[in-house]
This record gives structure tokens, sequence and C-alpha cells, in this order.
């Protein structure tokens, strides 16, 4: 029997209940939903390539140019553009804005073109790796439509505010779209961050009041963030592309790669929060077994998990009250500060006694 094998493909179908980072993203779109950020991509380094074609440093600087093997693609001396791009000139005439042009010929269209416009290679490289890292996490996310929104507004009022400032030198402004998708992943950003602060404070405050324990809360806080640092970071993986049927295809060695990059994604991450729970549960426990009271090193420890108030009161020590039944009646004195309250009946548990002795000292 012949023992040879050269590949072998495997189909996997994501079960209905089954988190697939490759396929889907949060919001139940597919990952492969990225085209805004495809086409501005495009047009940006389009634009670029027609920018260097008409600057044709070879030809209109007579030779002085940076990397003169590229012939007309080459760059414009380092003193001239540190971006390794085209002349002053020719980005004017691609559409920069600069406050003479606009202000004074009226040339206002250069606010539709000045976002698409880069100073160099340097920059069209740094922007674009940029805009490519934000804008397909937050086109997955959100959808493309909304992004392409967002990117488009963004570019024409960053150009708006802009000409507020310009000299008159030519400005591009390829990196303000870009802002703009930061801005909005902040957003989101701030958002959670403000759901998060209302539900921990609303909480914690209600844990002030009595027999709501707040070290329990924060306990339970701490571990929460260790323990999904742990077990909730989602892998950074890269798409593969669907068969025609949407089914991924793995061979067996990107298959076995994929399971092992997501088993090791962000081990020192994992490992130090596990380490910090490790002892955190540790040093809990130590303290515990051996009846350690930490309020006992710690004056203000019992105000942050109750704070006296008229309505109530956070005392610990168990008062004393003398009691005395007469006429259906029942009276109780508090030994320590003489307080006295009668109340209509007789027939209560022991228990109830100590609390309502407790409410009267």
């Amino acid at each position: 029997m012949a023992e040879s094998l050269e590949r072998i493909d495997v189909k996997l179908s994501p079960a209905p209940d089954a988190r697939m980072p490759l396929m889907k993203s949060k919001g139940g779109r597919r990952q492969g939903d990225t085209w805004v950020v495809s086409v501005f991509v495009i047009i940006h380094i389009g634009v670029f390539i027609a920018t260097m074609l008409v600057n044709d440093c070879w030809t209109n600087s007579h030779g002085d140019c940076l990397l003169q093997t590229l012939g007309r693609f080459s760059f414009q001396p380092l003193p001239e553009n540190p971006l390794l791009g085209p002349s002053q000139s020719k980005l004017d005439e691609m559409g920069a804005l600069r406050w003479i042009l606009l202000t004074e010929q009226h040339q206002t269209w250069r606010l539709f073109t000045f976002p698409f416009l880069h100073g160099g290679l340097f920059h069209l490289l740094l922007n674009l790796s940029s805009i490519v890292y934000v804008g397909v996490r937050l086109e997955r996310e959100f959808g493309p439509i909304r992004i392409g929104i967002i990117y488009a507004l963004s570019a024409f009022v960053g150009g708006l505010v802009a000409s507020l400032f310009l000299r008159n030198t030519p400005a591009v402004g390829a990196s303000g779209p870009l802002y703009g998708l930061l801005g909005t992943l902040l957003s989101e950003l701030i958002s959670a961050i403000a759901t998060l602060v209302f539900v921990f404070v609303c909480n914690f405050v209600l844990g002030f009041l009595p027999y709501v324990d707040n070290f329990a809360s924060t306990g339970g806080f701490i571990s929460g963030f260790l323990l999904g640092s742990v077990f909730l970071l989602s892998p950074q993986l890269q798409p593969v592309a669907p068969n025609k049927g949407g089914i991924v295809e793995y061979g067996v060695k990107s298959y076995i790669n994929l399971k092992l990059k997501k088993k090791l994604d962000r081990p020192v991450l994992r490992i130090v929060s596990l380490i910090l729970f490790g002892l955190l549960l540790a040093g809990c426990l130590v303290v515990v077994l051996h009846g350690i009271n930490i309020n006992s090193y710690c004056t203000w420890c019992p105000y942050v998990d109750c704070i006296p108030f008229t309505s109530w009161h956070c005392k610990d020590t168990e008062a004393s009250c003398e009691t005395m039944v007469s006429n259906a009646q029942l009276t109780m004195t508090c030994i320590g500060n003489g307080n006295f309250r009668v109340y209509p009946f007789t027939n209560i548990s022991r228990a109830r006694m100590n609390d309502l002795c407790n409410l009267i000292c």
C-alpha cells in the first residue's frame, strides 16, 4: 500500500454557537467586507503615482534627483523634500492647499483634492499602513457605509480646519481622514469606558450602605480583569479567503500553524496575568486561613465598605440591650447609650431582638 501523502485539505464549517474570529466580526459581518478602505487606499496610491509622473524630476530638475535609477519616478533632493516626494510646484499643480491660492484665487476645489495628496513616499507608507490597520478593523465592526461616510466627512472637515491655519506654502492632508478614523476609535473606547465607569460607580456607591461589601466588588473586579486577560483575549489572526462554498480551507500544515498561533497568542500578557491572579488568590487564602483582619492595620478601610449616616450606622460591635415585657409590649433599652423603644409585640425570636437592639444602639 502506498503511504505517500501530498496534501490534505480540511474543510471546517463553524458550529452555530462557535465563535470564529476568522469569519465574522463582533457585529456579525463577514471580515471580507472592507471594500471602502481598499478603495480609498487604491485612490491614494493612484494619486501618488500620478503626482510623481507629473513631477518627473529627471526632466524638470535636470537630473538633480534622489534615486536617479527610478527615472521619471525619482524623488526631489532631500533638502527640497525630506519625505521622498515631489517638488512644491508640482504639489500645487496636483491640488495642494496654499493660502494665496485658496483665498485670493478662490480655488475652493483644492478642498477636495487636498485630502488625497501625500508629501512623499514616507508619508504615503506610514499613512496608508495606519489607515489599513485602523480602518479595516472599524469597517469589519461597523460596516463599509458608516466608515465610508466618516472617512469622507473627516477628510473634508479636516481640509476646512486646515484652511484656517494655512501659510503660503503647499500643504497636503491625507492624514486628515486617518485621524478621523482614530477619533472614531476613541469615541467607541470612550463609550465603553463611560459605560464601565457608570456601572462601576453606581454599584460601588451602593456598597457604602450597610451589608453590601465593596471589598468583594473590588476583588471580583481585579479577578475579572486578570482572568479576562488570560481567557478572553481575541487571537490576532490573519483572515483566510473562503472558497466558493463559503467554507474556509486549510492545508494540514497551515491548520496546525493556525491552531498553534491561536494557542500562543499574547503569551507574555497571559502568563503575567495568570501569575498575578495566582498571587492574589494565594495571598488572600493565606491571610484568611491565618485569621488576619486587615482592618486592624488600616484605619480607613472600614469606610470603603460602609460610610456612617444619620439614617444608618456602620458599627461592627455587638450591641447589648435590656428587655422588659409587660401588657403585651416589649420595651428594649440600650445599655450603651440609654436609648429605649417600646414595641407592641412580644413574640419575636432572639435573632430579631438582636436586630432591634443594634438598631436602637
